[in-house]
């Protein structure tokens, strides 16, 4: 039997030139969850990391909060697993806005808009759709080489706890994957069967460092909860709670 907790990372910077490190807000939200995995009594074997600068920074701020020591759950032990990216949300936007020659001049268009945030989640979705559609083939990753390599991520899981099982270790492991919405939505689609038409709907649902658990036995891998914000929620502090 294995837990596979899906832990999303903490917000992004949006605004910044790059993208792809956590904001302050990103931090403390990593930071809550940490106390909130330790002081629950929750335990893990093995940390994974996808290979975005966001997962490994959401990891490293969760586990300085969890650790009792800092041997326990050390970084140089953890396992980075490329198969957990996220997919390239620049380029997706840019083949649907083809008028923008960059995405630094798309999000210049964007901060002009009364609602920046709003206005860029409509443009995405409609990327979005353009992409799984299927029916454009100038993508360096085709919406279902997304989903073949999320899903094959999560079988190398699995049967690396297997083999771990028949060698006479523990026949539990617990593993704390930190990843993307997008690959988290897909892992999802794979267990509930969601039609591809409403994965984004899933995604855009998603917090920030929200928590998702999958079990995983021998015949079928089921899930236990989806998007768990208690650590979050605890605070009452609605600023807390971030989509993106």
């Amino acid at each position: 039997m294995r837990h596979i907790y899906l832990i999303r990372h903490g917000q992004a910077s949006f605004d910044a030139d790059d993208y792809d490190q956590l904001s302050t807000l990103g931090e403390e939200q990593a930071r809550l969850l940490g106390a909130w995995l330790k002081h629950s009594g929750q335990s893990a074997d093995k940390i994974i990391i996808g290979g975005n600068r966001r997962h490994r920074q959401t990891a490293q701020h969760c586990l300085q909060q969890f650790r009792s020591s800092p041997q326990q759950l050390a970084e140089q032990d953890w396992l980075l697993d490329p198969g957990f990216n996220e997919f390239d949300h620049e380029e997706v936007v840019l083949r649907h806005c083809s008028e923008f020659s960059d995405f630094a001049s798309l999000k210049q268009f964007l901060n002009k808009q009364a609602h920046p945030q709003r206005a860029f989640q409509q443009v995405f979705t409609e990327a979005v759709k353009r992409w799984i559609s299927g029916d454009y083939a100038d993508y360096s990753e085709s919406w279902k080489e997304f989903q073949q390599r999320c899903r094959a991520a999560l079988v190398r899981i699995s049967e690396a706890a297997e083999n771990e099982t028949n060698s006479n270790q523990a026949s539990q492991q617990t593993y704390w994957v930190f990843t993307s919405g997008g690959t988290i939505s897909t892992l999802i689609q794979s267990v509930l069967g969601i039609p591809d038409q409403q994965i984004f709907d899933l995604n855009a649902s998603l917090i920030n460092s929200g928590v998702s658990k999958l079990t995983v036995g021998r015949n079928r891998t089921r899930l236990n909860y989806l998007n768990n914000p208690a650590h979050l929620e605890i605070y009452q502090r609605p600023e807390l709670i971030s989509y993106r």
